[in-house]
């Protein structure tokens, strides 16, 4: 748990400040810590200034497992430190199952993804309860990026990456000005 941290790296306790510290870069709100509030994402959310300048082009995945993805900035008059991570796994073999994700990304430590769209695989909230393969995260103070629910807004199927970024970014508030690459073949069908 992060605290105010003294010269000699020793920790006073959360939200502590002492002579000679620096305080942690985010708030701290009883013993857990607090890096963007519910009021902060609003902001980001409702912001329509957020944009897209440049293309996404789809690129194999590090690890080579069998995903492409992308990671595109984004700019806006409130000058949050914004960008959107995207992936695409084509499965096994057999193509099946294919997963997609949307990922709106805040560089805040501690932060991290702060709104985003699965589809294909199933989530677990916090209160145990299952969600399904279609499902979307959002931000809040009391489960940061771990509790997700189903949308009713986006129906675009996994199979099409452009309509459902489309939806992604009309959801996100986001304007992309640029294009979007078709998916390419998977390495181990070319």
């Amino acid at each position: 748990m992060w605290g105010a941290v003294g010269m000699s790296g020793e920790r006073a306790g959360p939200g502590a400040r002492t002579a000679g510290t620096q305080q942690a870069p985010w708030r701290t709100w009883g013993r857990r810590q607090i890096v963007l509030t519910d009021a902060e994402f609003e902001a980001i959310l409702e912001d329509k200034t957020k944009r897209i300048l440049e293309d996404v082009t789809w690129k194999e995945d590090e690890d080579r497992s069998p995903a492409v993805e992308f990671r595109v900035g984004i700019e806006s008059e409130s000058g949050w430190p914004l960008f959107v991570h995207g992936s695409y796994n084509y499965g096994s073999y057999n193509m099946e199952p294919r997963k997609l994700f949307y990922a709106l990304i805040l560089r805040r430590p501690g932060a991290g993804r702060i709104y985003a769209l699965d589809l294909g695989r199933d989530h677990h909230n916090p209160q145990c309860n299952q969600v399904g393969e279609k499902h979307m995260h959002r931000w809040s103070e009391q489960y940061g990026d771990k509790e997700a629910y189903v949308p009713n807004d986006l129906n675009a199927p996994v199979t099409d990456p452009a309509t459902v970024w489309t939806e992604f970014c009309a959801s996100a508030r986001i304007r992309h000005d640029g294009l979007m690459q078709e998916l390419p073949p998977p390495a181990w069908r070319e």
